[in-house]
């Protein structure tokens, strides 16, 4: 990768952040408090879409079917790719802020459910905006090529996969590396960079037990899914418990167990919905291993009439850090806000689709964690020993990061981290010196 001689300074570049940090709290405010399932994020983009054009940015839209790209060119140099996700949940918010979300929605699954950027996409895309604004009216300061892609369905997994399917790095250059952040429910103002594998990769499952239906009062006549459905989530915890080594990491989540209508009717069906996360391939091949064969194996101890029908719903790999990169962004970072702001917070066991995009592009990433809670409830907490309760957790009904310094640090964190990378207009102008 290109690395500048002569650095971008960036106290200039940063210098309107201040006098653009209304505009951003009114953007962070609307996208809050109307969130939008994945790859249903059509006012997002357009919202996203209307400011990369006022900003000068080539806009690419309905790339992955509601995904936006602006493309911001400075003459020679690297290429840089900044990314946020778009996407909410089907959660009903709980916070009590004044711009809660009130939205309701439907999931592709037919599932009616309030809405609420329970995991702060609605940071991400306002900070990314932030930073697209900052660079594009410093562009006589750097050179190169800055990509912003704003990514639909995150949360399904698939929405990285879908940009890249509908011609990414056709419509825009292909990067030199990839850079981006993730809201945490860390002090505010506080960054996390971790080399190596920092995000977990993902497995998930929709799985059918097929039982024998009847009364509730002649279960001898049935094969019970319910029961079938205990025993199973039952004999999944033991996967992580007595198949994974002390020194290796994996979670085996059931987050869905449904089954019957009534308690005098023994039903037709169980359903679990169950996840997997692992850092490593070998661990995450053996775990899955283990998932379907506890579960043909409960059925066929239950005398199931037909074997369970598992469905992968989606599966990506762990988000891969360049370590090199990552220690320079950690370098460039410590020195812009301090070293006691940027930690290694170890491998995160959240799950991203971000790494995609730079696999596909066959460059490196680097990932980081962007603090979004009050510091002084953050430290109350600790100090009561009280974080798990106290300080809701991504996709809570309760997770509501506070807009500043949230909104700051991230544009802060996006600009320094980019302009490291990208040239510098003292370097396009010496190389053009040296050619003459």
């Amino acid at each position: 990768m290109t690395v500048s001689g002569a650095p971008v300074d960036v106290g200039a570049v940063l210098g309107s952040l201040d006098s653009i940090l209304p505009g951003l709290f009114e953007t962070y405010v609307d996208l809050h408090a109307h969130p939008e399932l994945s790859f249903q994020e059509t006012r997002t983009a357009a919202l996203v879409a209307d400011q990369l054009r006022a900003l000068g940015y080539s806009v690419h839209t309905g790339v992955g079917r509601t995904g936006v790209v602006g493309v911001l060119e400075a003459g020679a140099g690297p290429c840089v790719l900044l990314r946020a996700d778009m996407d909410a949940l089907p959660v009903t918010e709980e916070t009590g802020l004044s711009y809660a979300s009130t939205a309701r929605g439907t999931t592709a699954d037919g599932i009616e459910s309030g809405l609420m950027h329970a995991c702060g996409h609605d940071v991400h895309v306002t900070a990314l905006l932030g930073a697209a604004a900052l660079l594009a009216r410093s562009r006589p300061a750097w050179s190169g090529t800055l990509v912003v892609v704003f990514q639909p369905a995150e949360e399904l997994g698939s929405g990285a996969q879908a940009m890249i399917d509908e011609g990414l790095y056709d419509l825009a250059p292909r990067p030199d590396i990839v850079l981006g952040q993730h809201v945490a429910p860390y002090p505010a103002g506080l960054l996390g960079v971790h080399g190596g594998p920092a995000f977990a990769g993902t497995d998930s499952f929709d799985i059918r037990l097929v039982g024998r239906g009847g009364h509730g009062s002649r279960p001898e006549t049935t094969v019970d899914p319910v029961v079938m459905a205990a025993s199973t989530v039952m004999r999944l915890q033991t996967i992580v418990a007595r198949e994974v080594a002390a020194n290796e990491a994996a979670v085996v989540t059931v987050g869905a167990l449904q089954a019957g209508t009534k308690d005098n009717i023994i039903p037709e069906e169980a359903y679990l919905g169950v996840n997997v996360r692992s850092f490593d391939e070998a661990v995450r091949a053996r775990v899955v291993a283990a998932v379907e064969r506890i579960v043909r194996g409960e059925a066929s101890a239950a005398g199931a009439p037909q074997p369970p029908r598992i469905n992968v719903l989606a599966s990506f790999p762990p988000v891969v850090n360049d370590p090199a990169e990552t220690e320079r962004t950690r370098a460039v970072l410590a020195d812009h806000f301090g070293a006691e702001r940027v930690i290694d917070p170890g491998p995160v066991s959240g799950s991203e689709d971000v790494g995609i995009l730079a696999t596909a592009a066959r460059v490196p990433i680097v990932y980081w964690l962007l603090g979004g809670w009050d510091p002084v409830a953050f430290l109350a907490a600790e100090r009561a020993g009280t974080l798990d309760r106290d300080i809701p957790s991504n996709h809570s009904p309760r997770f509501a990061p506070v807009p500043h310094p949230t909104l700051e640090t991230g544009v802060r964190a996006l600009v320094v981290a980019a302009l490291d990378r990208l040239g510098s207009r003292a370097d396009e102008g010496a190389a053009a010196a040296r050619t003459a």
